[in-house]
């Protein structure tokens, strides 16, 4: 796989496109199946979302490959180079990680974006996704299995996990001696399990329970409209606004603003007690709101004195994934980018906007929550790491 030429890569890629589209209607009687378990299963709305596939879906996986085709090739890149006094050259040249091991729930089009990225960057990879997506990701690999092997390219680049136990999880974990890193996607319990008992290293990607803080000085319908699109435009992802938080100064007049907007979706609000006395369809929150991912039309309310308030409060709850403040003040909007913990810090945005896709990455194999080699949306170079060539003419250490 890393010595795949560039251009066998991107011929590869639009294959895989061109046959994923073609199949589609396969694919949707595939992921009929999983619907139906599913709902069998008493799934909730939100996770139900995240697993069907419609043709607009269908179409921004292709889309996301195309992308792909677009980028540059990441392996072999030089990124430094530099002479010593004893005149040895030393540069620093990007190379695939290696065999990428994915852990992941629900959401079938990540099989696509998985295999897109690895293939670019040079890896192969194994799949392991959740047993209620279990058909659909079997159509997929079966179709892009079946693409590479027309290419002239080992089917065995992209391997997927038929297996639904999860003791085969834990037992890909411990394989260190053939997997070079693991990278889990999808709810607290199964990264959390991952980070905590994999000896193979992980890139831990995470949750989302990210906050819009709405300033004193904010244009009250700019955040208003962002709030709803934040926390309603899907609301199954991890990058969907789950928590806000407002100053005081304008909370009489935000409030009601942005619950009337909210309750066009029949989104439940919970404050606290300044909210609450602020608008009556406000239920109280407790305190184990202000760190929750609902992922449902559930969202926190905190009303604060200050930005330094508003700061403190989100870096407390929030999972190191993507904040946002809705102001007109420059010192605030800069106060608020310079001291957050997060991925990616917004002003007067969307969060929904974390996105590979979004970002330009031509899709993202996970959102990094973490601070080591790669943070935020990863896309290819995040799959890949360096080494070090050295060019002498006979030097030898004294």
């Amino acid at each position: 796989m890393a010595k795949l030429q560039i251009v066998a890569k991107n011929n590869t890629l639009v294959k895989v496109g061109d046959a994923i589209s073609l199949a589609r209607e396969e694919i949707k009687q595939a992921n009929a199946k999983d619907i139906l378990i599913a709902k069998e299963n008493g799934m909730k709305p939100a996770l139900l979302d995240r697993l069907t596939l419609t043709d607009a879906r269908i179409d921004g996986m292709v889309e996301g490959l195309l992308q792909l085709v677009q980028l540059e090739d990441p392996v072999g890149e030089i990124q430094s180079m530099k002479t010593r006094p004893n005149g040895l050259m030393i540069g620093y040249k990007k190379v695939p990680l290696g065999v990428v091991a994915i852990i992941y729930e629900s959401r079938p089009n990540v099989t696509v974006d998985a295999f897109g990225l690895t293939f670019k960057s040079g890896n192969a990879v194994i799949l392991r996704g959740g047993s209620d997506s279990i058909y659909s990701n079997k159509k997929l690999v079966e179709i892009i299995r079946k693409s590479l092997e027309e290419s002239g390219i080992n089917p065995d680049a992209v391997i997927l996990v038929t297996e639904t136990d999860r003791k085969y999880v834990d037992e890909l974990m411990k394989l260190n001696q053939y997997v070079d890193v693991i990278i889990p996607r999808g709810g607290h319990g199964l990264i959390q399990n991952v980070v905590q008992n994999a000896t193979v290293p992980v890139i831990e990607t995470g949750t989302g329970n990210c906050h819009i803080y709405v300033d004193k000085s904010a244009n009250l319908e700019m955040a208003r409209d962002i709030i709803y699109n934040a926390k309603t435009q899907r609301i199954g992802v991890c990058n969907a606004c789950e928590s806000l938080v407002i100053h005081r100064v304008i909370a009489d007049r935000a409030i009601p603003m942005i619950v009337d907007k909210l309750k066009e979706k029949n989104v439940e609000i919970r404050g606290d007690k300044k909210a609450c006395e602020i608008d009556s369809r406000i239920v109280e929150a407790s305190l184990d709101d202000w760190g929750t991912e609902y992922l449902d039309y559930i969202i926190s309310l905190k009303v604060v004195d200050s930005i330094e308030e508003a700061i403190n409060h989100i870096n407390m709850y929030n999972t190191g994934h993507s904040e946002a403040i809705i102001t007109n003040d420059y010192d605030m909007a800069r106060k608020f980018t310079d001291e957050i913990d997060a991925a990616a810090v917004y002003v007067n945005a969307s969060t929904r906007f974390t996105d590979g896709f979004e970002f330009g990455f031509g899709a993202e194999i996970g959102i990094s929550t973490q601070k080591m080699h790669a943070r935020g949306p990863m896309g290819l170079d995040a799959l890949t790491t360096g080494k070090y060539i050295v060019l002498g003419n006979g030097q030898i250490r004294e």
